[in-house]
């Protein structure tokens, strides 16, 4: 049968308490890693299964996904329940995909990625990461 051989696509753990999410990651040291994304776009597939699934799957990362067009439930960093489509518009997400980098307290610790720049991604998404280890090390 046609398509019963092919691969899943991978998928990153949907963001639903960014609180809880947060403090996981920064137990161990990490910030928390947010793909925001959106359905059919073939750039967050790209960064999903080329960059983040792979380094989640290694425990180098602590990542989440939302869907930056979906009304589902999201509990931000303060505990106020919204959606994470209105989460999103507060950070001012406008491109898919946009990658996040946040402390335990939900604040930036380094720029976002925004789009996809093939040639160089993995190394912008290095240097965003050790940015923004280095800034929830000296925000302990």
């Amino acid at each position: 049968m046609a398509g019963v051989s092919a691969a899943s696509p991978p998928h990153l753990p949907p963001a639903t308490d960014l609180a809880a999410h947060g403090a996981d990651a920064a137990r161990r040291g990490e910030p928390l890693v947010v793909l925001v994304s959106m359905p059919g776009c073939g750039y967050c597939d790209a960064v999903r299964r080329n960059y983040l699934v792979p380094q989640a799957a290694a425990g180098e990362i602590a990542v989440r996904e939302l869907d930056m067009t979906a009304d589902t439930p999201l509990r931000d960093v303060d505990g106020r329940q919204t959606t994470a489509r209105a989460w999103a518009r507060a950070q001012q997400v406008r491109v898919a995909p946009t990658v996040l980098f946040l402390d335990r307290q939900g604040r930036t610790a380094a720029g976002p990625l925004r789009g996809m720049q093939p040639d160089f991604y993995g190394a912008y998404l290095e240097q965003a990461l050790a940015q923004a280890r280095a800034a929830v090390a000296a925000r302990k």
